[in-house]
């Protein structure tokens, strides 16, 4: 062993053989979705029928449209729904407004219909 700092011979090798690490080798199925965004990744993990509560979000300002667009697509996808239980309020600072609902389910599939519908909508900034 040298103390010479430019002597190379004794550096640690480690460094080399270490494998980098991206954020799609931590993640479930090789970091790629199946499907659309919007569906269901994990549908074993459903049980259904089901009560599914649900809030969406929408842009600053637009309440009206956004209660609009949530009636059109609630009404359209589920016909026996009460669109008078949707229940709206404004965030504590006033700049969004959420539309509470909750959904009587049968299937995965009105699930991903009912997200990719929400995802589309013009005034949904969010669902929760």
């Amino acid at each position: 062993m040298s103390d010479d700092p430019k002597d190379n011979s004794n550096q640690n090798t480690d460094q080399t053989s270490k494998k980098e690490v991206s954020m799609t080798d931590m993640t479930p199925n090789d970091g790629v979705l199946k499907g659309k965004k919007t569906d269901i990744q994990n549908p074993e993990l459903w049980e259904f029928p089901m009560n599914y509560p649900l809030s969406i979000i929408g842009h600053e300002g637009e309440h009206e449209s956004l209660l609009n667009e949530i009636k059109l697509i609630l009404g359209s996808q589920f016909p026996d729904f009460d669109l008078a239980s949707i229940e709206v309020k404004p965030s504590r600072t006033g700049r969004f407004h959420s539309a509470r609902v909750n959904l009587y389910l049968t299937e995965a599939d009105q699930v991903n219909k009912l997200y990719a519908s929400l995802d589309n909508a013009k005034t949904v900034r969010m669902v929760l």
